[in-house]
């Protein structure tokens, strides 16, 4: 059954794969655990509650269960799982982790039924590279087999606070790299984007926005609208986290 979302009223760097504890708004401390899920990144974030962001490739809950184990999170502790987008290396574990954790399930409504129906299509490449890479990697979509999940929280195009979670922060929409992107971003500037921006080989040599996406022009107005949403740090999901900066004057600028 879907439940349709309406919007509601100093960094230390250790490891899960890594960790950082940052002071937001009020004095509170958010943690945010890294869990490798194949070559995607969900990202744990615990404050007054927990909630994780993304959910990898199929086949991955049971490394969801052993980072939040190496955390000292109770899989019971989880109270949201969000998706940035609904592509098949974010959603792969969805519906498993959505039983192990009981929590819901929270995905733009342009995307809910490509994880309900585990049909999401492959974005088009972007740059030279990028078409290149997912020209061969459609080769291999055939033997990927995504599990379908239940879709709890449908998301709308407006800003969705996350204080009802426990946690310090909003998700807005950043559409480009696919219509239902979203980001999820923390007061103390602190910007989970998924695929919006990029720091990993062999899809980027340095920080990047996405390779892969629908369209060029509303990739960058999404880009935009995250850095005026205050952001900070990036932390993608292919890759390492970066300031803001090393990336705000090249993705203003740049031709594709």
């Amino acid at each position: 059954m879907l439940r349709v979302r309406t919007p509601s009223a100093s960094r230390r760097v250790s490891s899960v794969r890594h960790r950082s504890t940052v002071l937001t708004g009020g004095g509170r401390l958010t943690a945010i655990h890294a869990i490798s899920l194949g070559f995607d990144t969900c990202y744990v974030l615990r404050d007054r509650g927990v909630i994780a962001i993304d959910a990898g490739q199929p086949k991955r809950s049971a490394a969801f269960a052993r980072g939040l184990d190496r955390a000292a999170i109770r899989t019971d502790e989880v109270g949201l799982l969000v998706l940035t987008h609904a592509h098949w290396d974010h959603m792969g574990s969805a519906a498993a982790m959505r039983a192990l954790t009981g929590a819901p399930l929270a995905v733009h409504r342009s995307e809910a039924g490509w994880v309900q129906q585990a049909n999401p299509p492959l974005p088009p490449g972007l740059t030279a590279w990028g078409r290149i890479f997912m020209a061969v990697h459609r080769l291999a979509l055939p033997l990927i087999h995504l599990a379908p999940a239940p879709v709890d929280i449908v998301v709308d195009d407006e800003p969705w606070s996350l204080e009802d979670y426990g946690i310090p922060g909003v998700v807005i929409p950043t559409p480009g790299h696919s219509p239902g992107s979203l980001s999820v971003v923390l007061e103390s500037g602190e910007a989970f984007v998924g695929d919006l921006a990029m720091n990993r080989l062999p899809l980027t040599l340095r920080p990047s926005l996405s390779i892969f996406g629908d369209d060029v022009h509303t990739l960058k107005r999404s880009w935009r609208r995250v850095v005026e949403s205050g952001a900070r740090t990036i932390y993608p999901a292919h890759g390492r986290p970066f300031p803001v900066e090393a990336l705000a004057g090249r993705a203003a600028d740049r031709d594709r």
